[in-house]
């Protein structure tokens, strides 16, 4: 009896030698291989030209945001500068929303009579206005990355503003040409980006955007009466980048077109109907969107 308890109490503390494992017991947890983490899909978003109707863009935006389609990074041409602005900064549509509806007439034209060679209108008061709107002073600062595009009047070529003052980039891609004084910003002087790139697709990808979602707000087969000197100076500057929108909307993954070709690019009485012209638009672009979004999640998890 003596000798089997010993033979008992050894073979007990042979299998606690051996560690829980030996008994079936789990052991410590090995540890795990560190998997690399991706980064999310870079979604860009592109805001075309088009004076008073850009209030279409913020439709655009409120319905992203809620359908949850993230916004990784934003570039604008003239009005889409300044909604693309307020968004980057306030990362809101419901902000977005109400700032913009702030904006009238009053915020835009401050004429001058002492320079009318170089514009009828200085641009001071829409400065401001971006300026005393947002909280970012600084593009770095925002939110979301931002791009405004403007056109260097002297050297010709289009300018990617991704540094400086917010406020006077958005004025400066704002310049319509014969309309707006030019800016000086940057040892450049500046006018409107819709001369060369109204619907700036090209700069979205340069900017490392994988999925391109463009707001075009023109359309060459219809427009609003023209007025006066301002609907003629935007219809025709508008007329003549027609053919390089096109061929720049084919560069974008989604193309959302509210329908606003009918109201005058000085109409601020039709914000509301802007308004729903974007939503509109942007609602009937959500499956192809989602596709495309989907697409994307194909193509990263198929990477080795």
């Amino acid at each position: 009896m003596r000798v089997q308890r010993l033979l008992v109490i050894g073979l007990l503390l042979l299998l606690s030698a051996c560690g829980p494992t030996a008994v079936g017991v789990p052991g410590p947890e090995e540890p795990r291989p560190v998997l690399r983490q991706r980064q999310p899909h870079r979604v860009g978003l592109v805001l075309g030209g088009g004076a008073a109707r850009g209030f279409a863009h913020v439709g655009v935006i409120r319905v992203l945001e809620r359908e949850k389609i993230p916004i990784d990074v934003i570039v604008g041409t003239s009005v889409g500068s300044l909604v693309g602005a307020i968004y980057a900064d306030k990362k809101s549509s419901f902000e977005l929303e109400w700032t913009a509806f702030l904006l009238g007439e009053k915020d835009l034209f401050d004429y001058t009579f002492t320079q009318l060679n170089h514009g009828l209108v200085r641009g001071d008061r829409l400065e401001e206005f971006v300026r005393r709107r947002l909280t970012a002073r600084e593009i770095p600062e925002l939110k979301i990355p931002f791009a405004a595009v403007a056109t260097d009047i002297q050297s010709g070529e289009m300018i990617v503003l991704r540094t400086g003052s917010v406020a006077r980039a958005v004025r400066a891609s704002s310049s319509i040409p014969g309309i707006f004084m030019p800016v000086r910003h940057q040892d450049r002087l500046l006018v409107d980006g819709g001369v060369l790139n109204n619907v700036p697709v090209d700069v979205a990808r340069n900017l490392g955007a994988e999925l391109v979602i463009a707001v075009d707000l023109g359309d060459s087969k219809r427009s609003a009466p023209v007025n006066n000197i301002f609907d003629t100076i935007v219809q025709t500057l508008h007329l003549m980048a027609v053919h390089a929108v096109e061929a720049r909307l084919k560069e974008a993954d989604v193309v959302i077109k509210p329908a606003v070709a009918h109201i005058g690019p000085f109409d601020f009485t039709q914000k509301k109907e802007l308004l729903a012209a974007g939503i509109q638009a942007a609602e009937q672009a959500l499956p192809r969107i989602r596709e495309k979004l989907l697409g994307l999640s194909a193509a990263s998890v198929a990477r080795p």
